[in-house]
């Protein structure tokens, strides 16, 4: 069981980098040039009602680019704000592990065998993990660790269904399970402020995450943004989204109840400036970073307190 050092009031992805590797690791955001199953008319042609044109990648290097190369520029890009030399390699656009196996060997061989690179990170599909795939991520974990990114979103179907997510919660479980028999590290992303979903609802989620052998959650704040089927909704049906008040509030119910293992390797998310439609408190990070510190300090809130 974690424990949390004094005045922290979460396990914190940076926490857990420096207990692991007695060091802060700089994530390198990185694009393989993959589409989505959601997108090129095996599931769908749309993708997920709230992804980008960037396949939720707006922050990855330029595709065109070889993986090496992206590596390296994401790297010039940190110098500013990274003294360290070691790095993650976030495989994060689109979805990760749709693609030939002998291509994915050949993109994600070119960083993991990288001496800077101490972990490889991995976004994708629970519906995108087949027994050669899981057998390649096996092979990758027994050189570096692997990490494996599962957008869940939400537990409940009918949410599921409106955002377009594709598959089932019995999927998810199969995935969690297949990864898990393997040793690799699960970290599954949940979205607060989705239309429709209350309180108790998204706290069933947190409580589900909870019942599963995961090692790290996401929370993420629903953006919304230009071009996307999302955007187009919310001009036709606005809804409700929460401000930065509320936002904290919803989230510190959550880390309340969830499990105090599980480390955090998110707290808000945000969203690209010039896409950003709303809500536009999202767009000084560093201010709500610090806003939400300070909440949880005033409500005395910490991960697990009420698990």
């Amino acid at each position: 069981m974690a424990v949390l050092r004094e005045g922290e009031r979460y396990y914190s992805l940076n926490q857990y980098l420096k207990h692991t590797y007695g060091e802060k690791l700089y994530k390198v955001s990185l694009d393989a040039g993959m589409t989505c199953p959601n997108r090129d008319g095996t599931l769908g042609s749309r993708g997920c009602i709230f992804c980008s044109a960037g396949g939720s990648g707006d922050f990855a290097a330029d595709r065109k680019l070889s993986i090496t190369a992206q590596i390296e520029q994401g790297k010039a890009q940190a110098a500013g704000k990274y003294s360290g030399s070691s790095y993650i390699a976030y495989f994060q656009a689109y979805t990760n592990t749709y693609a030939p196996v002998s291509r994915l060997r050949e993109i994600f061989s070119e960083a993991i065998r990288r001496p800077d690179i101490r972990i490889l990170d991995i976004a994708t599909r629970p519906d995108c993990l087949g027994a050669d795939v899981l057998a390649l991520l096996d092979d990758l974990n027994q050189i570096k660790p692997v990490w494996v990114e599962l957008g869940l979103q939400t537990i409940h179907p009918d949410t599921a269904a409106f955002i377009r997510r594709g598959y089932g919660l019995s999927v998810f479980e199969e995935a969690v399970r297949h990864l898990r028999m393997r040793g690799i590290f699960v970290v599954v992303h949940t979205i607060l402020g989705l239309p429709g979903e209350s309180m108790d609802q998204q706290l069933a989620t947190v409580r589900y995450l909870n019942t599963l052998d995961i090692q790290g959650v996401k929370f993420q704040l629903l953006h919304i943004l230009k071009h996307t089927d999302l955007a187009a909704y919310y001009e036709e049906h606005p809804f409700h989204l929460p401000n930065m008040e509320e936002y904290f509030e919803m989230l510190g119910k959550c880390l309340c109840v969830l499990r105090r293992d599980i480390v955090v390797h998110r707290l808000t998310g945000d969203g690209p400036k010039p896409l950003l439609i709303a809500p536009l408190w999202t767009g000084n990070k560093r201010h709500v970073l610090n806003r939400l510190r300070a909440y949880l300090k005033e409500q005395d809130i910490w991960q697990g307190k009420d698990g």
